[in-house]
């Protein structure tokens, strides 16, 4: 008989190098920076930024964007609510394991559904942080850079997110960026990696771990 599927026969392995070592490898802690927000709020923008500016400060990170792992290791998943919780689990899991390497791991996705980013957090809760790109659906959809919400005005994308599927914004967020002053003033790319650099900085995460302070 076959126990292939059968997960009592899976055990874990350790091993000898461990997460503090290799974060003490790379003089910095591994995490998890999510950004999440509608379509054209900007996120993959902002995490190329940020990995520019940790590149440039001799830190490693690694950016998933969910539109390219569509082409690979979500290639057979749609944008029902079932597909979409799937991709968000895989990309949480794959996160955890950048994040465990002492990798700075930059996931930029949708992520609307509220469950799932939570989801995700459970995976790495103290070393978690949530980026919420709170740009407003007009400005976005004047954006429009994919001209996709032009296709789902028109009828011909279905369940799209802000227009005919709910996002659902964080209620703790780390750190929430959005238009500034009066005039409703976006920041720039610059401007907004910065915010989170400083967020990682003053946390420690752009320094080797301490004794007293191993994450």
């Amino acid at each position: 008989m076959s126990t292939v599927s059968n997960s009592s026969n899976i055990f874990w392995h350790e091993y000898p190098v461990s997460k503090v070592d290799r974060q003490k490898l790379l003089n910095q802690q591994g995490c998890i920076v999510w950004i999440t927000g509608l379509s054209g709020s900007g996120k993959s923008t902002l995490a190329c930024s940020l990995g520019r500016q940790l590149h440039s400060r001799g830190k490693l990170s690694y950016v998933l964007d969910g539109d390219n792992l569509r082409h690979g290791l979500n290639k057979n998943l749609g944008f029902s609510p079932e597909d979409r919780a799937e991709n968000i689990r895989r990309v949480g899991e794959v996160a955890k394991l950048f994040a465990d390497s002492g990798l700075i791991c930059i996931a930029s996705l949708i992520s609307p559904y509220r469950k799932d980013r939570d989801g995700c957090r459970e995976l790495l809760p103290e070393n978690f942080i949530e980026v919420f790109l709170n740009m407003p659906l007009e400005l976005c959809e004047r954006r429009d850079p994919k001209g996709l919400y032009k296709l789902a005005r028109a009828g011909k994308i279905k369940g799209f997110t802000g227009i005919d599927d709910p996002y659902e914004p964080p209620l703790k967020c780390e750190i929430e960026i959005e238009l500034e002053g009066k005039g409703g003033h976006c920041p720039t790319p610059n401007e907004m990696a910065g915010q989170v650099v400083s967020y990682l900085e003053d946390r420690g995460y752009l320094e080797a771990p301490s004794a007293s302070s191993q994450r």
